[in-house]
């Protein structure tokens, strides 16, 4: 972590993307707080669909803020992140199978979606060094 690192303030986050055609992966970090980040509307969901239980890729490159929650999120190759209030989800893995996702705590998944920008930047910095 270099100096300016120190003097910022970040969100936990995790990336889903992905790796080739058909299997998405994720990682872990975080994005800066007091960011501008492109985007047109934002909309929010409390229902919990059946079809979002089975594998299926993001509609589009968006953030997911998780208001209330807790979930397991599963990619292609079977590995598995916790994502609940705190952890931002950046959803880019826009083809292929995609990933599922199981709640762990109740029936309810209160979340507010930000559609990113076709070409905007996600403002995404990984864990891996």
């Amino acid at each position: 972590m270099d100096h300016n690192d120190k003097e910022k303030s970040f969100l936990r986050a995790v990336r889903l993307f992905n790796i080739n055609e058909t299997e998405c992966a994720f990682e872990t970090g975080k994005i800066t707080t007091q960011i501008k980040i492109a985007v047109d509307y934002f909309f929010c969901q409390t229902k919990v669909d059946p079809y979002e239980e089975v594998a299926h890729p993001a509609p589009r490159r968006q953030y997911v803020i998780t208001l209330k929650g807790k979930l397991r999120f599963k990619v292609s190759d079977g590995t598995t992140f916790i994502l609940e209030p705190g952890i931002i989800l950046i959803a880019e893995d826009t083809t292929g199978a995609g990933h599922t996702w199981e709640i762990l705590d109740g029936d309810q998944w209160e979340r507010i979606y930000i559609p990113l920008a076709l070409e905007s930047d996600n403002h995404f910095i990984t864990d891996r060094i």
